[in-house]
């Protein structure tokens, strides 16, 4: 899912588009994993289960067709870790025999997903040889899984210079040859890389090989930028054009690579994502981290949940992009509560452009731009520029005997701002204003201009519209560089926004992370602005949405695995969510880019902010096991056919007790009441395993959500040993004083001892 916040911004679209070929359409079949394991036990060495399956669809279906000979089904790839089934192009006819073939769960259309530094450790409180960043947790040999665009091998945020330990003798993984790629590519850093691309071919045909690769080699930067984000080695003096100079640095810069290109220009098929994420799962990772997504649907229609579970299950960590399809509410995807759901927010970098009016107002803009500053030049817009739509500063439209040697005031749309920029520069301007629409709030998208260009928010830029409309305007644009202590985090309003559409019992997203202008690696043959008539090479580029702060969770899952080994995937989130902060640098409450709306509430942030040194002391954790999760589903009353999909045909919904939804022993509480009603209550029941202090107490400290009272029982928990496991439970009550029933309440509870504070978020929802 491709969003374009800038020419420079991938992100990933909810377009699930069906990819059909004629009269067949390829499909990703779900089978029960234990009927498949006793097919090949029988058959031995003389087959193998999906060879067979695939015979009974070409007898059965030509038995429907009376005997007729057809086509048989098309094989795309088999999956038998994460997920259990295939992917395969069938005909009508064929989809149907598979109802008669034993084992068989359920099918699904393949779809077509889209694709969603140096100051990011500093902000986020890392600092080498200290705390996490000690050299007995940088001894890593934690893999980071990568289902993305590809990678840049010879970058150098993917040398493996230092790195002398060999590859852990666990990873069963290749450096898969392919066009320009070879296994020399690889290294003691870059320690796998698999391409895929069945699915991507049979939808969007045959890959040019002029413009992309059957390989793991990137042609877009989207996979090169997020694996250096996660773990790619210290390179000092990176920057882009001079800006955002520094160290960069991954957030985990010892952790091993292991690459899985699932997405090309046109998108990512799932087919390809789910043979992806099994042979990563099968290779050896620990961490996936996935900045892909689709749309919202329930999980046993959602192959990418379907197979995230099947990682965890496995022990594998999956990190995975909230969206960039806010500022609406309910755009989060990627929800299951296995997966971690990651938000974007800013950093305090900025690249202020300072814009100057002739009538002596001022106002901040940001862009990327490294030249010089321009001298008081008169200002054009709109028709003053050229043709009645020139205020979109778009091919063809300027006219350049009225924009020659002055400033352009350009509107956003229709085209990016470096294209923009270009359209100025061809007609002779000397410098651009980018503005934005008032729905478009005060989020400044900035751009690596070709030419002296400002971006402004909203506010400002009413302020210079109405300032074009006076006799003789004129304006001038002066650079300062990289600044720092800007307010932050605030969370970008194109980061996509809770409660989840589909199951909206728990909080999502999880946690932000920094994703709005992330400096990180870039191929040196894709341009910054990765528009075709921009010729400019970088190793660095800076880019933003979901997709950036995903990697910055996935890499510090990757040190705190290291340093606690024996943590569960759902131990290493508890431990990030229960410990996220939601006051910013400036001690205020974390606000929202989003028009209107000041404050973030936990349906933007979930939890709040990551902060991985109190991540890796959190006192206590909120353990969650494969068998745990699977309950949860059986609260949400789905279907034998439908836990089958998602278990694999291996479990089945107790029938002795009443599950409820609230119970799924996670570190925040969704709660859903229902409007109008007089006896709204409900129960939440949680147990947490102490990793702090061996004897300690911990206290229960409420902050109620408007309109509801809260009781906790026990108030006080005590601890005799390490390891030790306690269970309260929340009793939440319509107290019938809401202002405003249609507008959801959050709160908090905070267990706190003499060292620790566990916090999870609480959010009220009336429907």
């Amino acid at each position: 899912m491709v969003y374009r916040l800038s020419s420079l911004l991938v992100v990933f679209m909810a377009a699930a588009i069906s990819i059909a070929s004629e009269d067949k359409e390829i499909y990703v079949v779900h089978m029960d994993k234990a009927k498949t394991t006793a097919l090949d036990n029988i058959l031995g060495d003389s087959k193998k289960w999906y060879e067979v399956v695939m015979d009974s669809i070409t007898e059965l279906s030509a038995e429907e067709d009376g005997g007729e000979e057809a086509s048989a089904p098309e094989l795309l790839y088999t999956y038998e870790t994460a997920i259990t089934g295939f992917a395969a192009r069938l005909s009508n006819r064929q989809l149907e025999a598979l109802n008669k073939v034993d084992g068989f769960l359920s099918a699904v259309p393949d779809e077509m997903l889209s694709l969603q530094t140096t100051h990011s450790p500093q902000f986020l409180g890392l600092k080498f040889g200290e705390g996490l960043l000690t050299s007995r947790n940088l001894a890593n040999d934690v893999i980071i899984g990568f289902v993305d665009s590809g990678i840049w091998p010879e970058h150098a945020s993917f040398k493996d210079g230092g790195m002398k330990r060999p590859v852990p003798s666990r990873w069963k993984g290749v450096c898969e040859e392919g066009t320009r790629f070879t296994a020399k590519n690889c290294n003691m850093k870059l320690i796998g890389a698999r391409a895929y691309y069945k699915g991507y071919e049979a939808a969007a045909g045959k890959i040019d090989e002029t413009v992309d690769f059957r390989s793991a080699r990137d042609s877009q930067g989207h996979g090169t930028h997020t694996a250096s984000t996660a773990a790619g080695q210290m390179i000092d003096g990176a920057s882009l054009f001079g800006m955002a100079k520094g160290v960069a640095a991954g957030m985990s810069s010892t952790a091993r690579i292991a690459e899985y290109k699932a997405c090309y220009s046109r998108g990512c098929a799932s087919s390809d994502i789910l043979a992806a994420i099994d042979q990563a799962v099968s290779d050896g990772v620990d961490v996936l981290s996935l900045s892909i997504g689709g749309s919202s649907k329930p999980y046993y229609t959602d192959v990418l949940a379907i197979a995230s579970l099947g990682a965890v299950q496995h022990g594998v960590f999956v990190a995975a992009a909230a969206g960039n399809s806010g500022p609406s509410s309910s755009t989060v995807v990627n929800a299951a509560p296995w997966m971690m759901t990651v938000a974007a927010s800013t950093m305090d970098r900025s690249f202020p452009a300072i814009v100057n009016l002739g009538n002596g107002q001022t106002f901040e803009g940001e862009s990327l731009y490294s030249g010089k500053s321009t001298e008081q030049l008169p200002l054009v817009y709109g028709e003053s520029a050229g043709r009645a739509i020139a205020k979109y500063c778009s091919s063809g439209t300027l006219s350049p005997a009225l924009v020659k040697g002055k400033i352009v005031v350009c509107e956003r749309g229709i085209n990016g701002g470096v294209e923009k920029g270009q359209e100025v520069e061809k007609a002779g301007g000397a410098g651009m204003l980018l503005l934005n629409t008032a729905s478009q709030g005060e989020e400044i998208r900035v751009d690596p201009h070709v030419l002296p260009a400002s971006a402004l928010g909203a506010s400002a830029s009413i302020s210079i519209r109405n300032y074009t409309s006076s006799g003789n305007p004129t304006a001038s644009i002066v650079f300062k560089g990289t600044v720092f202590g800007k307010p932050a985090p605030v969370m970008a309003s194109f980061s996509s926004r809770g409660p989840a559409l589909k199951e909206p019992y728990v909080i999502k997203p999880d946690v932000t992370a920094p994703g709005v202008n992330i400096l990180a690696a870039w191929p040196p043959t894709v341009s910054p602005s990765k528009i075709k008539s921009d010729n400019r090479s970088v190793l660095f580029n800076v880019i933003s949405g979901t997709s950036m702060s995903c990697p910055h969770v996935g890499g510090l899952a990757a040190i705190l695995k290291e340093a606690h080994k024996e943590w569960s995937p759902a131990a290493i989130k508890s431990a990030l969510m229960t410990t996220a902060y939601t006051l910013d640098n400036k001690k205020a409450p974390i606000s929202d880019m989003r028009p209107n709306s000041p404050s973030a509430t936990p349906f933007e942030y979930g939890s709040g902010h990551v902060d991985p040194e109190k991540a890796s002391k959190p006192g206590l954790i909120y353990d969650i096991t494969y068998v745990d999760y699977l309950y949860y589903l059986c609260s949400l009353n789905y279907s034998s056919s439908q836990m089958a999909t998602i278990s694999r045909g291996n479990f089945s919904c107790p029938t002795y007790t009443v599950l409820q939804t609230g119970d799924l022993n996670y570190p925040s509480f969704a709660v859903l009441f229902k409007r109008n009603s007089e006896n709204n209550s409900a129960i939440c029941k949680r147990t947490v395993t102490n990793v702090g202090y061996p004897r300690t107490a911990y206290v229960a400290q409420v902050h109620e959500p408007e309109g509801v009272s809260i009781i906790v029982k026990p108030k006080v928990l005590k601890f005799r040993r390490a390891g030790q496991k306690l269970s309260y439970e929340v009793r939440f009550a319509d107290s019938g004083k809401k202002s405003n029933s249609s507008d959801p309440s959050f709160g908090s509870l905070v267990w706190v001892s003499i060292k620790y504070t566990v916090r999870s978020p609480i959010a009220v929802t009336w429907k």
